[in-house]
């Protein structure tokens, strides 16, 4: 196996690595304090191509592959896990499934409107009283004699939700169905008949606005289906496999950045006349978080690979994505322990790594779900 970069991968890297320390690392603590939504940051990514990293060229996207997402991922997530999140959606949940699914006109209208990052958008799953279980969503849209759509319902927990201009809705066409009675929509949310409600106060990511959305008689045309009636739960399905690959990446990132405070730290903190690094039990967690570390990373990479190969890579993702937000969240346990009481303060941003580790573990599939389908594709077992 070659683990070598290609030119491409790396440049993308570099000018993602740039704009996280130059633009986003210094106004973290800003955003996380404030809750603000960084728009300035975020259109300076997607000039630069971040916000539509797999998307062709034709469709205002870099034209890269998944690895070159990944490794872009990583670097923003490193400098700040809110970022990152925002940038995830646009890439993974939004246009992957727009790319794959939808026709000419929705690319050009919506694809491109976000990969250039001159727009936000979000995706429509979860509800009030459906997480993990998508079957059981209520909001539902009733076709009409013209071919048209009304939808009706809430959705919950939508990222980006509170400044999207379009958003790929998920409802049920025909409950008679279960699974293959759920249609994707393209929503505007400037239309008649869409609401947000307040903004979620979260315990991390804190920058990354999210809230519940309502609709109420809202009328989707003909031409703003997404894919074929009834190939809604197969597309939200797809699209979480890609998103699984970007939240793994974040939690890379996350760790990354724990592990790296913590590795200088051990150099310069000094407990009975030396380093704490020089402590076996000091030693024996930096390896621990290295090893983790490493193995996420490249659990990850993996899965890329897989996806840029058109190989499936279903199982691949759910791996990373669970070994990758279990390791950023340990790791950033570790960082917070080590560091002691500075761990803890605000002073510091390892409190703020701790806290954005967390949704890692819940989010697009929790690390619950990722066991299930990980033990179900290999034991063939439902």
């Amino acid at each position: 196996m070659d683990f070598r970069f290609t030119e491409e991968q790396l440049m993308i890297q570099d000018v993602a690595r740039r704009i996280a320390q130059e633009k986003i690392a210094p106004s973290a603590e800003h955003f996380d304090k404030t809750g603000e939504f960084p728009l300035e940051n975020m259109r300076t990514l997607g000039e630069n191509g971040m916000m539509g990293i797999e998307v062709p060229a034709e469709y205002g996207g870099a034209g890269m592959d998944a690895i070159s997402y990944a490794l872009a991922m990583i670097e923003v997530a490193a400098a700040d896990a809110a970022h990152s999140t925002i940038m995830s959606v646009n890439n993974s949940l939004f246009c992957n499934g727009i790319l794959k699914f939808g026709t000419e006109a929705q690319k050009q209208l919506y694809v491109r409107a976000i990969a250039e990052g001159r727009e936000i958008g979000a995706f429509a799953l979860t509800e009030p009283q459906s997480g993990s279980d998508a079957t059981a969503m209520r909001c539902k849209a009733a076709k009409q004699a013209d071919g048209s759509f009304v939808v009706n319902g809430k959705k919950s927990w939508i990222t980006s939700g509170p400044v999207a201009k379009y958003i790929v809705l998920f409802a049920m066409t025909d409950p008679d169905k279960g699974a293959r009675g759920i249609t994707a929509f393209m929503i505007d949310t400037a239309r008649e008949g869409f609401h947000r409600g307040k903004t979620e106060p979260k315990l991390g990511i804190r920058a990354s606005a999210t809230c519940e959305i309502e609709f109420v008689d809202y009328r989707v045309n003909p031409d703003e289906v997404l894919g074929a009636e009834g190939e809604g739960f197969k597309i939200a399905m797809g699209v979480l496999d890609a998103g699984r690959i970007g939240i793994a990446s974040q939690a890379i990132g996350i760790a990354r950045a724990a592990y790296e405070a913590t590795v200088a730290y051990v150099k310069d903190r000094k407990a009975f006349g030396a380093p704490i690094g020089t402590f076996q039990m000091t030693q024996a967690k930096i390896a621990d978080m290295k090893c983790k570390l490493d193995a996420a990373t490249l659990l990850t990479l993996r899965a890329a690979w897989l996806k840029g190969e058109g190989q499936r890579f279903t199982n691949e993702a759910s791996m990373a994505k669970l070994v990758a937000s279990e390791a950023a969240m340990w790791i950033a346990h570790q960082a917070v322990q080590i560091h002691g009481g500075m761990g803890y303060s605000k002073e510091m941003p390892l409190e703020r790594y701790f806290r954005d580790a967390k949704i890692t573990e819940i989010y697009e599939g929790t690390s619950e779900i990722q066991r299930l389908v990980i033990a179900r594709n290999e034991t063939g077992l439902r």
